[in-house]
């Protein structure tokens, strides 16, 4: 604090949280770190007395605005660790604010694995499965689809746990809550014995792609791809599991591709485009004909998972999975007829149905495209474009990333919308665990 400052007995401004690629930002009135899950109870029984909102804020990988709040903001850094591992029940339970990445390398060492991960593992667990993050499989879903048990504190600083033996419809709908039913405490993952998946990555035409897309997802327990706008090239990649041996990446030809190539190289290169936007086309040709193919096999969450340095920003919609090579190719006309200059491939990966209340997934099996751009570039005539596509298609908005959409569509394209609200007027009718971005997507 300045003399200055001092000398007229100002407070110094509150510490302010920002999301990791710097769209939202929150300057709350205290901040607190609970260990335990008492200690988080006492904060939130704390926040209702003082008439405050509550918010829990992970690593800040969601790009919408989900985790801001002016009252109290929850940080997970010290509730973190495994709990209990069940091998006979084949379960794992672990503190909220445990990063993924720590689970994963905890689980290996226990002989077990998550069986499907998304491709980062940066984020809490509570953060992860609160948004809906997923992978891409034809029988396994979302991080929050594994899940079996959740341990939450309520508006009034009450402890509920629950399961779909124990309150279930709360089970139903918190396994992706927003945040806005309670704060997750504890999770309860579904484990199996640690296996191996071979990987194989390799370039293929975007026509070729959607001409055969029906049959590499029915092929391939997890598929994926990466289109590159403004040619016609993708780079795919197909995981299935492997009897072995290991055949890891070799580490200075693995750093070459996903730190020197994806980071560094990219990282030079998007800061190109967003400085010369008309140069964007020619590098994203040259960056497709760099594309080469690759096979390894490793335990999963080193062939799932990869570093992600270059920041961006993202939107993303599940489609119903029928509807995702028209909206593809929708979405390629629209950036080749229009002066759209876009410097990141777009991702499409799928998800089997499941259950959820509010999953993007919940009663249909799904596609998922995402359309992403280097942070600092201008993005939203793009994200409007491809929106606009993804809404005609019955398109659902991902939790966590950026979209328009507010309750009246969300409404009509979740079938258990109204579920979850009179769920959440149950459980929350002060809306204690309420913001700016939840009334829109929620409603009051």
């Amino acid at each position: 604090m300045s003399t200055h400052t001092a000398r007229r007995g100002r407070r110094p401004a509150p510490p302010t949280w920002r999301n990791w690629a710097g769209t939202a930002d929150a300057r709350p009135l205290r901040t607190v770190a609970p260990s335990t899950t008492e200690a988080l109870a006492e904060a939130v029984r704390r926040a209702a007395e003082d008439g405050l909102t509550v918010k829990a804020a992970g690593t800040g990988h969601s790009f919408t605005a989900v985790a801001v709040t002016d009252g109290v903001l929850i940080r997970p850094d010290h509730l973190t660790g495994i709990r209990r591992i069940d091998r006979e029940a084949g379960t794992v339970t672990v503190a909220a604010g445990t990063p993924l990445w720590r689970l994963n390398e905890a689980l290996a060492a226990e002989g077990l694995s998550l069986t499907n991960m998304g491709d980062i593992m940066e984020q809490t667990v509570a953060g992860a499965i609160g948004t809906g993050t997923h992978g891409t499989g034809r029988d396994s879903g979302s991080l929050a689809a594994q899940v079996r048990e959740l341990e939450m504190v309520l508006a009034d600083g009450s402890v509920l746990r629950c399961s779909p033996e124990e309150n279930a419809d709360v089970f139903a709908a918190a396994r992706i809550g927003l945040g806005a039913l309670g704060v997750v405490s504890e999770v309860t993952f579904a484990v199996e014995p640690l296996f191996l998946l071979t990987a194989r990555e390799e370039p293929m035409a975007f026509d070729a792609v959607l001409a055969d897309f029906d049959h590499l997802v029915r092929d391939n327990e997890h598929f994926e791809f990466y289109w590159f706008p403004h040619t016609d090239r993708c780079v795919t990649k197909r995981n299935n599991r492997s009897a072995g041996p290991a055949d890891p990446l070799p580490r200075v030809a693995g750093w070459l591709t996903d730190e020197f190539l994806s980071n560094g190289v990219f990282q030079a290169a998007c800061s190109l485009g967003r400085a010369v936007p008309a140069a964007v086309p020619g590098i994203a040709r040259v960056a497709g004909r760099a594309l080469s193919s690759r096979t390894y096999t490793d335990i999963p969450h080193r062939v799932f998972t990869s570093p992600r340095r270059v920041r961006f920003v993202e939107m993303e919609y599940a489609l119903p999975r029928a509807a995702a090579v028209e909206a593809l190719r929708e979405l390629r006309a629209v950036i080749d007829r229009s002066d759209l200059r876009v410097n990141f491939p777009v991702e499409v990966r799928v998800t089997p149905a499941d259950d959820i209340t509010l999953s993007t997934a919940s009663g249909r099996d799904t596609a998922y495209i995402a359309v992403h751009m280097y942070r600092g570039t201008p993005y939203e005539r793009y994200f409007t474009a491809a929106e606009r596509i993804m809404v005609a298609h019955r398109g659902r908005p991902h939790w966590g990333k950026l979209h328009s959409r507010d309750a009246e569509h969300l409404t009509d394209v979740h079938p258990r919308f109204g579920e979850f609200i009179a769920l959440r007027d149950r459980l929350d009718p002060e809306r204690r665990f309420g913001n700016d971005h939840l009334r829109r997507v929620l409603g009051d």
